[in-house]
């Protein structure tokens, strides 16, 4: 598949919320399915290093090679324009400087701002959904129920519309 062959030479950036929920649900594997390697903005790094050495999302990003901490970008004023937190940022500055570069990111103002600037964004949800459609895991149903218990908000609505989408 080309979608595939362009995954794999320009790697995903991730804001800190994915990564956070993926360690908290023991689901980092999940990026692993679709990238073999995930770029981590500095800004990003530092927000996840707050949490100190036992939090697991800070041990993950300190032993898991394919996460890879990259310098953050200088803001571009389109994106600054977006006021969104310093690590949203971080992330959407360095895919508008990669063009193609998908951002994965879960707030919603940052997904609108990505949008608005053409920048690929999937968020945990469709990380899950893509996932269960291309037959990489089971059942969507069980792992977003495991992100839910880890702290992922998610309504019945928007769980039972994604669920249907994947046929479960």
């Amino acid at each position: 598949m080309v979608e595939q062959s362009a995954e794999v030479a320009i790697p995903p950036v991730i804001d800190s919320s994915p990564l956070i929920l993926l360690t908290k649900a023991n689901l980092l594997h999940l990026l692993q399915m679709f990238y073999p390697k995930v770029l981590v903005p500095s800004t990003v790094a530092a927000e996840i290093r707050q949490y100190g050495t036992t939090d697991v999302t800070f041990q993950s990003l300190s032993q898991t090679e394919w996460l890879v901490i990259v310098e953050t970008p200088s803001l571009p004023e389109s994106v600054r324009a977006c006021n969104l937190d310093p690590g949203e940022s971080a992330v959407l500055a360095w895919a508008y400087n990669y063009p193609q570069t998908e951002a994965i990111l879960d707030d919603l103002a940052a997904r609108r701002c990505a949008n608005s600037l053409e920048i690929p964004v999937r968020g945990t949800l469709g990380l899950v959904l893509r996932a269960k459609q291309q037959g990489k895991i089971s059942s969507a149903r069980t792992i977003l129920e495991q992100l839910r218990q880890s702290g992922m908000y998610l309504s019945e609505q928007v769980l039972n519309q994604s669920l249907k989408l994947v046929g479960e």
